[in-house]
C-alpha cells in the first residue's frame, strides 16, 4: 500500500502545528513553508479551502491516502452516530494507530512499518495490515522474536502518555484495546465536521 514518505516538517508548517510528533524544526520556523515565509500575502482563505486543509491535516496526520480515507468517510456515514465522531474513531482503530498509541512506536509512521514487518500479533495471531479495524477486547502485543528490537524497547521506555480506552502490561508487552475511544478521549486537533462538509458538497 502507498504511503506518503515526503519530508514531515514541511507539511507540518503548512498547518502550524506537529501532526507528526514533537518536531524542533517547527519550533524554530512555525510558519508556512516558502522562500517569502511570514511575509507572503495571504489572502483569507474560501469556505472550500479550509474543509480541504482540514481533510488534509486528518489525512496526514492517521497517514491515509485519499482512497483509503474516503472509504472511511463512505463506512462512517452509513454507521450509526455522528458522522465526523464515527470517522475519527474508525482513525483510532486501526491496528498502526494503536500500536502507536500503546508506545510501541514512536510515531504513527514507524508502527505503520513495525506492523507491516510482522512484529505485532492481534489475539494471538500475526497480522501485518496497518488498516486492521481493531474492536473492543481485541489483545495487541509485540511477537515474541521481536521483543528485543531496539527501536520497540526504546519507543516504550519514552512512552508516558495514558489512554483510558486502552491497557498496557509492561511486563508481557501486550496491550488490550478496551473500548472505541469516545472523540472528547482523542487529543487530536481536528475539526471533523469541515471533513463532513467538504464530502457532502
Amino acid at each position: 500500500m502507498a504511503r506518503y514518505t515526503g519530508p514531515q516538517t514541511k507539511i507540518a508548517r503548512r498547518f502550524g502545528e506537529a501532526i507528526f510528533g514533537d518536531d524542533k524544526s517547527l519550533e524554530k520556523r512555525n510558519y508556512p513553508p516558502g522562500q517569502h515565509g511570514l511575509a507572503r500575502k495571504r489572502g483569507k482563505k474560501s469556505e472550500y479551502a479550509i474543509q480541504l486543509l482540514e481533510k488534509q491535516k486528518a489525512k496526514y496526520t492517521y497517514g491515509i491516502l485519499e482512497k483509503q480515507f474516503r472509504n472511511l468517510y463512505k463506512k462512517a456515514a452509513a454507521a450509526r452516530g455522528v458522522t465526523g465522531e464515527v470517522l475519527i474513531q474508525l482513525c483510532e482503530s486501526r491496528l498502526d494507530n494503536v500500536v502507536y498509541r500503546m508506545g510501541i512506536a514512536p510515531s504513527r509512521r514507524a508502527a505503520r512499518q513495525i506492523v507491516s514487518h510482522r512484529h505485532i500479533t492481534v489475539n494471538g495471531e500475526l497480522v501485518n495490515i496497518p488498516s486492521y479495524q481493531l474492536k473492543p477486547g481485541d489483545k495487541v502485543a509485540v511477537r515474541e522474536k521481536s521483543r528485543s528490537l531496539e527501536t520497540i524497547e526504546r519507543s516504550l521506555s519514552n512512552s508516558s502518555a495514558v489512554y483510558e480506552w486502552i491497557t498496557w502490561n509492561p511486563e508481557t508487552l501486550e496491550g488490550t484495546f478496551v473500548a472505541v475511544p469516545q472523540r472528547l478521549q482523542v487529543p487530536e486537533n481536528i475539526k471533523e465536521q469541515l471533513i463532513v462538509e467538504l464530502y457532502n458538497k
